[in-house]
């Protein structure tokens, strides 16, 4: 059964903003946390999380609109909070976007300040993108912190960022702010891949605990569970990548060139060793096929005349052909027996690249290659596939594109909820959601 169908024990409760097409707001509802308020701004966004039930059941505590306007209601819930979840616009430092930083008005991380001083949250978790750790955005990454760890320490009218951070190292120098009104704050970069989603999406996720609730996060913050290594130890010849009913039926002529291109692995090295401790890394095919979440249930083949004729394939939404795929300077294709590249929303949709993938026959309608439908960029972003997105296809994608994946959501919910129940912090409920 589907996270999207399973009864979650409550360990708590959450507020979700910016929550986009819902990934990240269903990962934290999954590691069991009851959602008091959801806040979305876009339109086709607003109506995926619509029409698509909780986990468990029971609608969305949906507040549509511009968070700014939320006037009232952050400050309502002030002491419900166990977790606030959110991952802020992220346009002002994307590799994608225009680099304006400070200056992009899309800058939302002050709304995320805002809801913690008005809520006062027990933790935070925020996720955004590895361009925040660029060395030319250091210093407003920096004072992102400082604000996290400082939140009611308000910046003054007219004051800079960078005055208001002064005032803030110093502050947190002189440790002379109370416990109540402190956070400890960590960042972690991570690669989703890592986590056994199977895509390579380089994020950072920010966790902040309220500091006096004396939370130990070092001994509850995730680990790597899943390695490069280990897949490509896996698909030497005869490795369990092919076989036990698993990728059995590639063609050999497929197989072939797979394990052609792998590097080689020093099996002498003590990293290389501890890394095959893993699990391997999970891949399009594998999404494809319904490994892990997908409980073994492959989505149906898409064949040439599906493709030229954007036929739906199959009962499962969102699974059609689309024509057009081809290959040009500066994209390259995904291929199925690795993760799946980087789900972006892109200006206008998904660039060429980042949605087409290679094909094990290389005479498939004429190029070896063809679109990945949205139901399979769904699959490797974790999505269930009871999960109906809204609006046309590039809509569709861009709200994949947005969204942080389901299944990473749920490994940091999950490790924040084991660190505040370690203080017994927890709002939980015996009943089920």
């Amino acid at each position: 059964m589907s996270d999207l169908q399973n009864k979650h024990p409550e360990v708590g409760t959450c507020v979700e903003l910016f929550a986009g097409g819902g990934g990240l707001a269903m990962g934290v509802h999954n590691a069991g946390f009851r959602p008091l308020l959801v806040n979305e701004y876009a339109k086709r966004a607003v109506e995926t999380l619509q029409t698509n039930p909780m986990p468990g059941g029971g609608d969305w505590p949906l507040k549509p609109g511009d968070v700014r306007e939320l006037v009232h209601e952050f400050k309502r819930l002030e002491g419900q909070v166990d977790v606030l979840a959110g991952g802020p616009p992220c346009q002002p430092f994307s590799l994608g976007g225009v680099h304006k930083g400070t200056e992009d008005e899309r800058n939302m991380f002050p709304q995320m300040f805002r809801a913690i001083q008005e809520m006062r949250p027990k933790a935070v978790i925020c996720e955004n993108v590895r361009g925040l750790l660029r060395k030319s955005f250091e210093p407003y990454f920096s004072y992102i912190l400082n604000e996290m760890r400082l939140p009611f320490v308000e910046r003054e009218p007219g004051t800079t960022w960078e005055e208001h951070n002064e005032l803030l190292e110093k502050l947190l120098a002189n440790d002379s702010v109370p416990l109540a009104e402190r956070y400890i704050v960590k960042h972690h970069p991570v690669n989703a891949a890592d986590y056994g989603v199977p895509q390579i999406r380089q994020r950072v996720v920010i966790v902040a605990f309220r500091a006096d609730l004396g939370v130990e996060w070092e001994e509850f913050e995730p680990q790597q569970t899943h390695s490069e290594e280990s897949l490509i130890h896996s698909m030497r010849e005869g490795g369990e990548y092919w076989g036990q009913g698993r990728h059995d039926s590639v063609a050999p002529a497929a197989r072939a060139r797979t394990i052609a291109n792998l590097p080689r692995l020093d099996l002498d090295s003590a990293k290389v060793q501890e890394k095959l401790a893993l699990q391997p890394w999970r891949t399009l095919r594998d999404a494809i096929h319904g490994i892990d979440e997908f409980e073994g249930r492959p989505l149906p083949f898409v064949n040439e005349d599906a493709v030229r004729s954007k036929q739906q394939v199959g009962d499962i939404s969102d699974h059609f052909g689309w024509p057009g795929a081809r290959m040009y300077t500066g994209h390259t294709p995904n291929l199925l027996d690795r993760p799946a590249k980087t789900v972006k929303a892109g200006v206008h949709g998904v660039p060429g690249g980042e949605s087409v993938m290679m094909m094990d026959d290389p005479s498939f309608d004429g190029s070896g290659y063809r679109y990945m439908t949205v139901r399979e960029t769904a699959r490797v972003m974790t999505f269930p596939d009871e999960w109906t997105l809204a609006g046309p296809r590039g809509e569709k994608m861009r709200q994949l594109g947005n969204a942080v994946p389901v299944k990473l959501a749920k490994v940091f919910a999950d490790a924040v909820a084991a660190a505040l129940d370690s203080v017994g912090a927890l709002n939980k409920s015996d009943g089920q959601q």
